[in-house]
């Protein structure tokens, strides 16, 4: 196999971040978008499913982790930055995702699944499984690079983000709000709900104050999105598949 790189493919419309797609907006420049495409158009595979500290697989690529609520939209994100239907499962059931669910990238990142939190409806004792198990993840994983918070654009940040966001800020682990569900809420509404989290990620010590704004449906904000975490990625050489 060679090493001559594959011809640069223009990127469609719909690969193209609008200022939108982020807050505040912003153009992103296209060889950036266009590195993105081309790593999240590679294999992604399934890993390991860890629901305890001890069944962690070991640490070999830099890691993504997305967390939030139970039912905000972790697993339909991952399914659609990498252009899957149904490699990360989704449910309709809150509180269904009960393990550390792991996934290699092209050989360059680690997207990590977290369960949700804040369901109500779940046992006290799985309940303190699960955040003992995602309190360790995010405090002691040497590879984890940038952890995701899923906030659902409909409600904002709520009480059970908050300790996600303390425990970051604890651990000095960089995170970056993605509001889900975009396209179940007008401009104006949209816009206001994004100003509120920026005002209040001002007074957090590890936030990125850069908020992506996400429609795992509408695919809105996944080039954006792609783009920003492959900047994380393992340096490697990558062909554009196709």
């Amino acid at each position: 196999m060679g090493d001559h790189a594959s011809p640069r493919r223009r990127l469609s419309p719909s690969e193209l971040a609008a200022p939108d797609d982020l807050f505040p907006p912003r153009e992103i420049d296209p060889a950036v978008l266009e590195a993105g495409r081309v790593l999240f158009a590679q294999e992604c595979r399934f890993v390991a499913g860890a629901g305890s500290a001890a069944a962690l697989p070991r640490e070999t690529l830099p890691e993504i982790a997305f967390i939030g609520r139970s039912n905000v939209g972790k697993s339909s994100l991952v399914n659609a930055l990498c252009g899957r239907r149904m490699l990360a499962r989704t449910s309709h059931t809150p509180g269904r995702t009960q393990q550390i669910n792991f996934f290699e990238l092209g050989q360059r990142l680690m997207l990590v699944d977290l369960p949700g939190y804040g369901y109500a409806a779940a046992s006290k004792a799985a309940m303190r499984a699960w955040t003992a198990l995602v309190e360790h993840y995010l405090s002691s994983r040497a590879n984890l690079r940038r952890a995701c918070l899923l906030v659902d654009a409909r409600r904002g940040i709520g009480a059970p983000d908050r300790p996600a966001m303390a425990l970051c800020d604890e651990a000095g682990l960089s995170y970056q709000i993605v509001l889900t569900k975009t396209d179940a809420v007008g401009p104006a509404a949209l816009a206001a709900t994004a100003a509120a989290i920026a005002a209040e990620l001002r007074r957090q010590r590890a936030a990125h104050p850069e908020i992506h704004l996400t429609s795992a449906e509408r695919r809105r904000g996944i080039a954006a999105l792609r783009a920003t975490l492959t900047g994380f990625a393992a340096v490697a050489p990558l062909r554009s598949p196709g």
